[in-house]
């Protein structure tokens, strides 16, 4: 039956019941999707491949009996744009997992387990300021030392979260559960891609507090995450190394080498600075009013020497292109898989200058 691959490919692409009817040109009418959607009816081959084109999935894709059922969304931002919005985030993460997993499965890997420590949800309590003991604690458990984290989203990924970067309105991020049947959950943290690329690496920090963390009742669970995400990407040991225990004054050159060197924002710096005791309130708010001037508190709060792209999840890419190597799955399959036509994936397979072309992008 259909129903199910069918709602979430529409949802994904943001149609009504109406917008697919007329999408399909109005080969059947939107109550006869509906119907298709609640397995009353099942649309024949000529109807399944038209919405199949419709939608921009496989007709494959659409019979498939894969289930996953999405539980625990946590959106970053309260305030929703829409109902619509969230259906199609969710139903873009369930599709793009079903993917991950099936490349994973054909290449006979075990999906990466999620590396969750045994200590973990890491308990907030009384303060937010406990979120830095969740934070050392998996740095800890990862093995990561107090060094900057160059990459964070290949560091999740090989922790065993999946990375996606979508296209959002007025939401940072989400973080997700995506139950299998008789197999164990695989966590999803989505990043809008619309963002500069350090705001992208403190959402994804953000995210990862929310999945590590049990925040108490009294708690503000958003600061708690914040403070997470500036103790996690900057641990206190490795400031304190760089600049000092307490500052009365620092200069913008400074500001943009740690910049460059914790990949996080000099507003972030600046906080975990004044969490840390580093800088004193006033310290904090001369710089905050100065941020305040240069227009860096307004959308889309992006400072001078931003990333303007966030860090690419790879990984799906690098196990397709493996898996049609290895014979694993058709180039048709991969194509579709990567979005791309059979002809260009031939060409990265083959031709080391569509790389070049790529990073020239």
């Amino acid at each position: 039956m259909v129903g199910k691959r069918l709602k979430l490919a529409r949802s994904s692409a943001g149609l009504s019941l109406r917008g697919l009817e007329e999408r399909i040109g109005n080969r059947v009418t939107a109550q006869a999707i509906g119907k298709y959607e609640r397995n009353e009816s099942m649309p024949g081959s000529s109807i399944l491949i038209a919405l199949a084109d419709a939608l921009d999935v496989s007709v494959d894709y659409l019979v498939g009996d894969q289930e996953m059922v999405l539980e625990a969304v946590e959106f970053r931002k309260k305030k929703i744009t829409s109902r619509r919005e969230e259906a199609q985030v969710e139903a873009k993460v369930l599709h793009f997992l079903e993917h991950y997993l099936m490349v994973e499965e054909l290449l006979h890997l075990p999906s990466v387990e999620w590396n969750s420590p045994r200590e973990a949800p890491y308990p907030v309590v009384q303060d937010v300021s406990e979120a830095d003991r969740a934070a050392r604690s998996l740095r800890n458990h990862w093995g990561l030392g107090n060094d900057p984290i160059p990459n964070l989203v290949e560091l999740l990924e090989e922790q065993g979260i999946k990375v996606l970067a979508v296209e959002l309105t007025t939401i940072d991020g989400l973080t997700a559960n995506v139950r299998r049947a008789g197999k164990g959950a695989v966590p999803v943290i989505v990043v809008n891609r619309k963002k500069w690329g350090e705001r992208q690496r403190f959402t994804l920090a953000h995210e990862l507090g929310h999945l590590v963390m049990d925040v108490a009742a009294k708690v503000d669970e958003e600061k708690a995450a914040d403070r997470f995400a500036g103790a996690f990407l900057m641990p206190a040991e490795a400031l304190w190394a760089e600049i000092g225990k307490h500052r009365k004054a620092i200069g913008w050159g400074e500001l943009f080498e740690l910049k460059k060197l914790f990949g996080a924002s000099v507003q972030a710096i600046t906080y975990r600075c004044k969490d840390l005791g580093i800088f004193s309130q006033t310290t904090f708010q001369r710089l905050f009013n100065e941020f305040e001037r240069l227009g860096w508190r307004r959308p889309p709060y992006e400072e001078p020497l931003a990333r303007k792209e966030g860090e690419k999840p790879k990984r799906f890419k690098r196990l397709t292109f493996r898996a049609v190597a290895e014979r694993a799955i058709s180039e048709a399959k991969a194509a579709e898989l990567l979005a791309i036509s059979v002809q260009e994936l031939n060409r990265r397979m083959e031709d080391p200058s569509a790389y070049e072309e790529e990073a020239s992008v």
